[in-house]
């Protein structure tokens, strides 16, 4: 394969071309010193992501401020601290403040000058509408967990992500999916055949930060540290 020889490519937006880690650690990191909570921000985040995982899987048709509410209080609980209803709501309402990695705006504007492009989110409309703001292109086809009524890994998101690409007409196999998470993207894009871009945007640092383990070996057909890293691959490979 060659990345010139797709249409289209599908994105995660959180964690990938919006940095929500440092959106979620600006309002955890504050609660935590607030109540003498003794974790680092990456300890945190991992604490964020296994109660994350449980409130989205146990309630697929919640939107997604309202998951952010309640693994706030999950996370207290999992932790011994107290979560006051004021704290849970500034995590629900942080989505509009999480910024978009610098890299983003341009190269998506050099991505949208070749490919068709795709957003599939685990959030809903209205938030992803505050973020779409900073990423400075117009998408083609955007498919939200609200539209879908559940969240990924799960399965019928990525159907859902197949169709729109049928929509736009996309022949088979000339889409491809661009993720930070392993194990939110990489494995069910894999399980249903589509070839995969690691946007790996934690690098070397240590553990998984806001998303979970992937549980099992995953391999992504090319892996970049940035989007700007991938844009100029593909500018690379339409120009030989």
């Amino acid at each position: 394969m060659n990345l010139s020889d797709f249409e289209a490519m599908s994105f995660d937006c959180y964690g990938t071309l919006i940095d929500w880690e440092s959106g979620i650690s600006a309002v955890l990191t504050r609660w935590a010193a607030q109540h003498g909570v003794d974790l680092s921000a990456d300890e945190l985040l991992e604490r964020f992501a296994a109660a994350e995982a449980r409130q989205e899987e146990g309630s697929p048709s919640t939107l997604y401020p309202e998951i952010l509410s309640a693994t706030m209080h999950d996370l207290g609980d999992d932790i011994g601290a107290e979560v006051t209803s004021a704290e849970s709501h500034r995590l629900a309402r942080s989505v509009p403040d999480w910024p978009a990695f610098p890299d983003v705006p341009h190269a998506l504007a050099t991505l949208a000058s070749r490919y068709k492009l795709i957003i599939l989110s685990n959030v809903d409309r209205g938030s992803f509408e505050t973020s779409n703001l900073k990423l400075g292109v117009r998408f083609d086809a955007i498919v939200t967990a609200q539209d879908v009524g559940s969240y990924k890994p799960a399965t019928r998101n990525f159907d859902a992500l197949l169709e729109a690409a049928q929509k736009l007409a996309i022949e088979p196999g000339h889409l491809v999916h661009v993720a930070q998470s392993l194990y939110h993207d990489h494995i069910p894009a894999k399980r249903l055949g589509l070839p995969t871009v690691w946007i790996d945007r934690r690098g070397g640092r240590e553990g998984w930060g806001a998303t979970l383990p992937p549980g099992r070996e995953v391999q992504p057909d090319w892996t970049f540290s940035s989007l700007g890293e991938l844009a100029a691959a593909c500018t690379a490979a339409g120009n030989r």
